[in-house]
């Protein structure tokens, strides 16, 4: 049987319709929706896992059963079913917003790294940066920096968010805050991020001095993503 879905917000760009067709076998459950939807639209697979459906404006279960003629949604969550520690955002900084998200009983110490937008580089004055980035893929990398700094110093949550746009003098361009449950382990795993951060998330800054201006990358020799995280280096 041939059933349409209606897809909301993420799902809908991710599709580039409003609207999809599946093919489904008599006597299919929603779990089989789910399924025929990865499958015939791959470009939904990363938000399936974390979406509901309605039947006939009903949330539904697995196992409910869909029929030719049904009214069937596929709704991601409201808040878009991303992890609020890790962002690219325009809107200015705060360490005290990711000391919290990092945060837990099970730490005994937290430290956050802000690093902010500097006059002089190499005795050169500059008026101000901007910042871009391949957002999806930088979101993306900074939860794989979090898995290896658990896998590192397990207990050790990790939060990190860098600001694009156009950032003056001293304001921030970027925190990662950790906690753990031991002090020592704070500020290595801290170091750890941020070197990480440097070397693998597509993040690219444009250095606008009083005479020209330049793209500049991370400034550690000559830029290889795929890397193995000790062949970072230190600056």
């Amino acid at each position: 049987m041939q059933i349409s879905v209606l897809l909301f917000a993420g799902l809908a760009e991710l599709a580039g319709e409003r609207t999809i067709q599946l093919t489904l076998p008599e006597g299919a459950t929603v779990q089989d929706l789910l399924q025929a939807a990865s499958s015939q639209y791959p470009a939904l697979s990363s938000l399936l896992g974390s979406c509901f459906i309605s039947v006939n404006q009903e949330y539904a279960k697995p196992d409910t059963a869909i029929r030719a003629g049904d009214e069937i949604a596929i709704l991601p969550p409201v808040s878009g079913g991303q992890d609020p520690r890790f962002a690219i955002t325009t809107e200015p900084l705060s360490a005290d917003k990711l000391v919290k998200l990092v945060s837990n009983p099970h730490a005994g110490a937290v430290l956050a790294f802000v690093g902010t937008v500097r006059e002089f580089t190499h005795g050169q004055r500059t008026v101000l940066l901007a910042y871009e980035a391949y957002e999806p893929m930088a979101v993306e990398k900074m939860k794989q920096i979090a898995s290896e700094v658990e896998e590192r110093w397990p207990g050790t949550k990790l939060a990190m968010h860098h600001r694009i746009g156009e950032l003056a003098i001293e304001e921030i361009a970027v925190v990662a805050a950790v906690a753990t449950p031991h002090r020592k382990a704070a500020f290595e795993a801290g170091e750890y991020a941020i070197e990480r951060l440097k070397q693998i998330v597509p993040i690219w800054k444009k250095e606008i001095w009083e005479d020209g201006s330049e793209w500049k990358g991370h400034q550690q020799g000559p830029w290889n993503p795929t890397a193995l995280p000790d062949d970072v280096e230190r600056s």
